[in-house]
């Protein structure tokens, strides 16, 4: 084995000094570091070494703390050379390491955007206070509190620790749970922040109707007072909603099989919704009218609140609907009108006076009783209907000179007249066929005047009684006239007689 010489122990030993020389210059920092003092309100138990971090990743450690002139905290820090050097406009923010530390704490750097033209601090420049933002302690809030505030909490967390005493497992089970409804939520904010224009209109639309709520507030607080009734006779209930909570998980059960049935109709469901998106959009500018028609609306519907409920009596909508109850008892009766079972025959049983088949039902009795008088007046109408046609076409016949209709006068054959004269408007000498001599039996006065009246010279006749349709109607030749439905109308006591037509051709 070969001995060192003298050279190599040499150059052993100045090769082990410069390395110690490498090593105290990196440890002892030689200045090459980058740092620089940031300005705090407070150093928020931040000392030294604690480190610097971006995005969570450690950057540097703190250096030094020192006093400012204003009583500021001047926390000088380094920064790797990745992140050297910073630019104008980085934020540094003193934060705790995690919810459970006490006094653990690092400086959280946020950086400007990569692409900023913002010029760079300089090896040992400064963050200025509007820069930074301190830590806020926990005891720092609690010391906000009055000391009432601060018994009543502990109380709170006294109250949770009886609330979750023997149900720990269970709360735990449901906090499970919570992440998936979560997660749902973050996917509504999500639909949410899609289109924000809608929802800034939904927000105002909201404050509209916070306003018109508060313009109603009495109605809002009887609407209260009634929940409060109602909330107070659910209370009195409290056994029967005892059994129907038991009763709640067997019902849930059964309801399984229906909410998974339901599930598979829903994925049934999905291609009639993604058919519906593009009417969806087409439907934005209806529901934007809409909009501008339910605001206009308004006016309307709070008129309309006057008319269904306004103070005083006899004067809303809701007081004539419950007069409408018993309307309805007076029209309606008992419901069974009973008009007999012949109308030609019952007349008396639908004159009575007992009213408790109602309005309606009278109505009905008297309509089906009055079936033969519009029976017997119905073969008339041509006469009605030409009465009221002013003598027209229906009562005449048409000449070659215009239109003329066929009148005849009554006259009462008990009429008061001098002896010897016929039942006559005229006076003086009458010619031929009036002139006639006096009655021969002035005792029977009436027989006399009905023989001379009956006489074919005067073209008068008496007792035309029974006359049928038609008969004031020339005789068109063909049987039609008058009127006697083949011989029904002229059968029996009552039925017309044909033959008494006026006189002349």
């Amino acid at each position: 084995m070969r001995r060192p010489s003298g050279l190599g122990r040499v150059i052993a030993i100045l090769a082990l000094a410069a390395g110690l020389v490498a090593l105290g210059f990196v440890v002892l920092g030689g200045g090459n570091d980058y740092t620089v003092t940031a300005e705090f309100q407070n150093a928020s138990q931040l000392v030294n070494g604690n480190q610097v971090v971006v995005g969570g990743d450690a950057v540097g450690t703190v250096k030094s703390i020192d006093l400012g002139e204003h009583g500021q905290a001047l926390v000088t820090f380094s920064v790797d050379s990745d992140y050297a050097p910073l630019r104008e406009g980085t934020t540094a923010q003193v934060r705790s390491t995690s919810l459970s530390s006490v006094a653990g704490r690092q400086i959280a750097l946020t950086l400007p955007p990569s692409n900023s033209t913002a010029p760079t601090i300089d090896d040992g420049g400064s963050i200025p206070m509007a820069d930074t933002t301190s830590e806020v302690d926990l005891d720092q809030v609690f010391n906000t509190l009055s000391p009432k505030t601060i018994n009543d909490f502990k109380h709170v967390i006294q109250g949770f620790d009886i609330s979750y005493t023997g149900v720990a497992p269970k709360a735990n089970q449901g906090f499970h749970y919570t992440n998936p409804f979560l997660s749902t939520t973050r996917r509504v904010f999500d639909e949410l922040t899609l289109d924000t224009p809608t929802f800034e209109r939904l927000l105002v639309d909201t404050s509209h109707l916070s306003g018109a709520l508060a313009e109603r507030s009495g109605d809002l607080s009887a609407l209260t007072h009634n929940l409060n009734a109602m909330m107070g006779a659910l209370a009195s209930q409290k056994t029967a909603l005892a059994e129907s909570i038991a009763k709640l998980p067997g019902f849930m059960r059964e309801a399984n099989t229906t909410f998974v049935n339901l599930r598979a109709a829903l994925d049934d469901v999905t291609p009639l919704v993604d058919a519906s998106k593009p009417v969806a959009d087409r439907l934005r500018p209806f529901f934007r009218q809409f909009r501008a028609a339910a605001r206009d609306s308004v006016p309307t519907i709070r008129s309309l609140d006057q008319i269904v409920a306004r103070p005083g009596p006899q004067n809303d909508l809701t007081e004539l609907t419950a007069d409408a109850v018993p309307l309805a008892k007076a029209g309606v009766g008992s419901g069974s009108p009973d008009c007999g079972s012949n109308p030609a025959t019952d007349y008396q049983q639908a004159a009575d006076e007992n009213f408790t088949q109602g309005a309606l039902g009278e109505s009905v009795c008297a309509l089906q009783n009055g079936l033969p008088a519009l029976a017997f007046f119905r073969p008339y109408t041509p006469e009605l209907v030409g009465w009221f046609n002013d003598f027209g076409p229906m009562s005449g016949v048409d000449t070659g000179t215009g239109g003329i209709g066929r009148i005849e006068t009554t006259v009462n054959t008990f009429s008061a007249c001098t002896p010897g004269f016929p039942v006559l408007p005229l006076t003086g000498a009458l010619p031929p066929p009036f002139n006639v001599p006096p009655f021969t039996n002035p005792g029977a006065i009436t027989q006399d005047l009905t023989d001379l009246l009956n006489q074919p010279s005067l073209g008068f006749t008496t007792g035309q009684y029974a006359r049928c349709p038609g008969a004031l109607e020339r005789d068109r030749g063909d049987g039609s006239l008058p009127f006697t439905d083949n011989g029904n109308l002229s059968a029996g006591p009552d039925g017309c007689d044909p033959s008494q037509v006026p006189t002349g051709p």
